[in-house]
């Protein structure tokens, strides 16, 4: 298996893999516990690690939500609990999702290696939010780790991808447009809001794919033969088990 098949094959299940956690009924437990709902929880969470920041940096490192939505949910929410502790709380619950889901799934161990080298040999330079997530300690057991190994490696290529859309000529709305364009409202744009979506859009996103793989390819191509088939096997597993 190439690097570029690996990557073809395993990224799209890491990143539906890692959002997992977001809105579950344990994630909406300890946000309310915090007091905050669900949606100030994944603003505050998610962002937590970038710091005590203002919106404006929180909007730009999620790169496709409306900015005033992010500054309403941020702002409200940091009232309530600083953001350094929403985020450590947020990246915990990926973990505690990891211990009930995961905690018989097979492989792994090799999985955590395999993924724990990727994001080790990752470059996070220019992706602030994939360098928060990955600067967060990991847990020491291994179906928490699996788990939240598998939401940092979204980050790098999330971070990496919107750093393609921008590099290639696009705004982080008209890309989020072309990609869920059944999702709009749920990022905070209205149906005034649409941009023009033409040739040169689709051209440009297009190129963003590519170079998104540029950027993540040297972190995947560190895998041997073992390692990929580990990285593989183990993502699917995942899926599987978070499904169930």
């Amino acid at each position: 298996m190439t690097t570029d098949e690996l990557m073809a094959r395993v990224c799209p299940l890491i990143r539906d893999n890692g959002w997992a956690y977001y809105f579950v009924p344990e994630t909406e437990a300890r946000a309310k516990e915090l007091g905050l709902d669900i949606f100030q929880f994944y603003v505050l969470g998610r962002g937590g690690v970038l710091g005590d920041v203002e919106p404006e940096v929180v909007a730009s490192a999620f790169g496709y939500f409306n900015p005033t939505v992010i500054e309403v949910m941020w702002n409200g929410a940091r009232q309530v609990v600083a953001p350094r502790d929403a985020g450590r709380a947020h990246f915990l619950c990926s973990a505690e999702l990891g211990r009930s889901r995961l905690a018989g799934v097979e492989g792994l161990d090799a999985y955590c290696e395999a993924a724990g080298a990727v994001n080790e040999a990752a470059d996070y330079i220019g992706l602030p939010l994939y360098a928060g997530f990955r600067a967060e300690p990991l847990v020491d057991d291994v179906p928490g780790r699996a788990m939240q190994l598998t939401s940092v490696l979204r980050e790098f290529r999330g971070s990496s991808h919107l750093l393609a859309v921008r590099a290639s000529g696009l705004d982080a709305k008209t890309a989020h447009f072309i990609s869920r364009p059944n999702d709009t409202a749920m990022f905070g744009w209205s149906d005034d809001d649409p941009p023009v979506i033409g040739e040169a859009e689709l051209a440009a996103l297009a190129a963003a794919e590519s170079l998104t793989d540029e950027l993540v390819r040297p972190a995947y191509s560190v895998l041997d033969a073992a390692g990929a088939k580990a990285l593989d096997t183990g993502v699917a597993r995942i899926a599987v088990a978070l499904a169930s």
